[in-house]
């Protein structure tokens, strides 16, 4: 893995010459570092040192395992403000990319504390319950490579969510996080140098699509975050191979809001679940339904909270919306408002997207007027916009909830909590927050979850099966007294 930071503007031609990725800066728009990618057969060398590694890290057992990954945690803590720096540039906000070291850091400990009684009660022993000499036990063996390819939106939170507990089930991981925001690499694999046992068994290395697909030509599973093209894509090439692919894919998360809410809790968990990161999260809340009777209501104190919302330019440790991290999502998202705007839709705050130093942004925006023939009801947008559409019974807000190619996630809003948990049973999600948006992070190592329809496949990232989806289980089968032989087979045996 090699790349270079490059001072000032560059020209992108001129990079690109002798196979170098140009990296695009969101706050300036300049392309300012240059990723190098490893040809196949570089990659190949990498994956065929880890996977010689593996069966020893595996044979250490799982007190080891934790051992070195809770030192990995330290060393993430002791370099967290140059990673938080790197990924700072890589994102165009400040204080979340600052925070998320000490939270990989927490998430790796809680993953430490959880992971030896998950194996432990996933165990099983016992007697067959149709032939009482046959006992059984379970083992546990991990795959020997899990490719891990992660995206742009949150670079080093989730190229380890899924790489953490593969490590302690056992397996090698190699990682290829997104060639949009690659420089939070360097000092993430400065910190794993520092703990050798980890180093012989992760890697990072940075590359765009090639880069992809020749380690998914290496690897013995996948994992993947990121689109339903791309993970459509993949995942053609795992069944090819006959390899597992975990896909964690799109969302168009909706919230429904009844006539019994607390309006101004709903509008302010509503806003939060849309623009936090510019709404560049898979679960963001993209679609708000709200019984007719207080929707004008609702509109109204969501649109005064939104028009409270500053950008964070030009000053990067202020504001609360960042740029968008890829230069042709504001494309995207700008495209589905003007299709919702010659369809009727009415423009409350905000508006397109601006260029402000070279980067694109975009105040938080409200729409209503809004149905699902709008592009902006039925794609995934991943900008700061919200949509409110007016439903006049209940039966309606589930149905148009439902009435989507997605189900990663839903929020619902009511009088009390028993109300949401009724509407919430009905919705098509993998994750209903109750009374909030966005709740599906605080569960991680605790809740399965499965996704819906078109925003996932494969075994849940979350609860005890994050780690166990990386175990292929043995049953070992043992006889006791004397074995059948073949006249108890005979065909006139009475």
């Amino acid at each position: 893995m090699t790349s270079t930071q490059l001072p000032g503007s560059h020209d992108v031609e001129a990079m690109t010459a002798d196979g170098a990725l140009p990296v695009r800066n969101p706050r300036t728009g300049r392309v300012d570092y240059l990723i190098h990618p490893p040809d196949r057969t570089e990659i190949a060398e990498r994956c065929a040192g880890l996977r010689k590694a593996q069966p020893a890290w595996t044979a250490a057992g799982i007190g080891h395992r934790t051992a070195v990954l809770r030192r990995w945690a330290d060393a993430i803590e002791a370099n967290a403000k140059a990673i938080g720096d790197a990924e700072t540039v890589d994102t165009g906000r400040s204080r979340v990319s600052h925070e998320v070291p000490y939270m990989v850091a927490a998430s790796i400990r809680g993953w430490c504390d959880a992971a030896p009684t998950i194996l432990e009660r996933a165990r099983l022993h016992g007697v067959s319950s149709t032939s009482a000499t046959v006992r059984y036990d379970t083992e546990f063996d991990p795959y020997g490579l899990l490719g891990v390819i992660s995206p742009w939106n949150h670079p080093f939170l989730l190229s380890t969510l899924d790489a953490v507990p593969a490590l302690l089930a056992g397996c090698a991981v190699i990682v290829k996080p997104s060639e949009v925001a690659p420089r939070f690499v360097e000092p993430v694999a400065a910190s794993i140098a520092e703990v050798p046992d980890l180093a012989a068994v992760l890697h990072f290395v940075t590359g765009g699509p090639d880069t992809g697909r020749s380690i998914v030509e290496e690897v013995d599973a996948l994992c993947f975050t990121g689109s339903v093209s791309t993970g459509r894509a993949l995942a053609q090439t795992c069944a090819r191979r006959f390899i597992p692919a975990f896909l964690e894919l799109g969302g168009k998360d909706a919230a429904i809001v009844t006539a019994s809410a607390d309006l101004r809790q709903a509008a302010a968990a509503v806003l939060k679940g849309a623009v936090h990161n510019t709404g560049q999260v898979c679960f963001a809340t993209e679609r708000v339904y709200v019984d007719r009777s207080v929707h004008d209501a609702f509109v109204e104190e969501l649109t005064s909270q939104a028009r409270r919302l500053e950008l964070n330019y030009p000053d990067v440790d202020r504001g609360h919306i960042g740029p968008f991290i890829l230069g042709r999502q504001a494309d995207i998202v700008d495209a589905h408002l003007a299709d919702a705007l010659a369809r009727g839709a009415i423009l409350h705050c905000g508006g397109r997207s601006e260029t402000l130093g070279g980067g694109r942004y975009m105040h938080a925006t409200v729409l209503t007027g809004v149905d699902h023939d709008m592009k902006i009801m039925r794609e995934e947008t991943f900008g700061p916009v919200v949509p409110v559409q007016a439903y006049d019974d209940i039966d309606e807000a589930v149905r148009l909830a439902n009435d989507s190619d997605y189900g990663l996630s839903a929020a619902v809003f009511a009088g009390d909590e028993n109300e949401a948990r009724a509407i919430g049973r009905r919705l098509d999600a993998g994750a209903v927050s109750l009374m909030d948006t966005s709740l599906t992070i605080t569960i991680m190592r605790d809740v399965e979850k499965t996704s819906y329809n078109l925003s996932g496949l494969g075994g849940s990232r979350m609860g005890p099966n994050g780690m166990l989806r990386f175990l292929r289980r043995k049953a070992l089968l043992t006889r006791s007294g004397p074995v059948p032989d073949m006249d108890s087979l005979r065909e006139d045996a009475s």
